[in-house]
């Protein structure tokens, strides 16, 4: 069954983004990261991404502590492959070969990257349970 799309905005991305780093934060906190000298119309916004990303289940709220520590409940990875998916479904028909190959022959890939991405291919063309050199 294919893995629903998270649709998290940019706007929500900066928070977890900032969780993520920080791995757990007040609503306060992130307005001072994400709007420095902020305003309480910029706190007023943050609370509305976290309830946001709450409902969407990408946050959860420890509500034991004042003020409430927001921590991001999923994982970064989670998040670029269903961003990666959501971009591949809307322009190459659910592809990721398209998506990839142009990522890559655009991408400024250094020399330790493609090292990295070649021992990754390598690795997937293994057979399960056969040791790895």
């Amino acid at each position: 069954m294919p893995r629903k799309a998270l649709n998290i905005p940019d706007a929500e991305l900066a928070v977890l983004q900032r969780l993520w780093e920080h791995g757990s934060a007040s609503a306060r906190e992130l307005t001072d990261w994400l709007y420095p000298g902020g305003g309480t119309a910029h706190v007023a916004t943050v609370q509305k991404l976290l309830t946001r990303l709450e409902e969407k289940q990408c946050v959860k709220r420890n509500r034991g502590s004042w003020p409430h520590l927001f921590q991001a409940t999923v994982r970064r990875e989670d998040v670029i492959s269903s961003e990666l998916q959501g971009a591949a479904d809307r322009l190459t028909e659910g592809s990721l070969h398209p998506l990839l190959t142009h990522l890559v022959k655009a991408g400024k890939l250094t020399a330790d990257d493609r090292k990295s991405l070649r021992a990754l291919l390598d690795e997937l063309d293994e057979p399960p349970g056969r040791p790895k050199k």
